[in-house]
């Protein structure tokens, strides 16, 4: 029945997110926007079997009126495992905003806490 999840986060610049996850983050590549180029109102990004979307809140809020208003951001948070994560810390450590650095959970997981340019939380964490 459920195939997968692929978050659509609302942001204020879809341009400077997309350069900040390309660049910044350095594992994710855009895969498609709309328009194809220019200020860009939507777009998707993946890093292997990870997909991401981000959509201006102009955009998001032409498609869902509640969102009028809302500021983006905030309160959602992104669980990523991953493969290595002490090559992704090391990577991203110093261009980042690591907000909780690499600890050792006591579900056993090897995590650490990102908030990103748009104030979402991403967690990378490895088991």
């Amino acid at each position: 029945m459920l195939r997968k999840v692929i978050p659509n986060l609302m942001v204020e610049d879809v341009n400077k997110t997309v350069d900040y996850y390309e660049n910044k983050l350095g594992c994710f590549e855009l895969v498609a926007t709309d328009p194809e180029e220019g200020e860009l109102d939507w777009a998707m990004m993946r890093s292997e079997n990870i997909e991401i979307m981000f959509q201006s809140s102009n955009s998001m809020s032409e498609v869902i009126p509640e969102f009028a208003g809302k500021k983006s951001g905030g309160t959602f948070v992104v669980y990523v495992e991953v493969r290595d994560i002490m090559e992704l810390y090391n990577m991203v450590k110093g261009h980042v905003d690591i907000i909780k650095d690499l600890h050792t959970t006591p579900y056993d997981m090897r995590e650490f806490f990102v908030k990103d340019m748009n104030g979402y939380i991403l967690v990378f964490a490895q088991s």
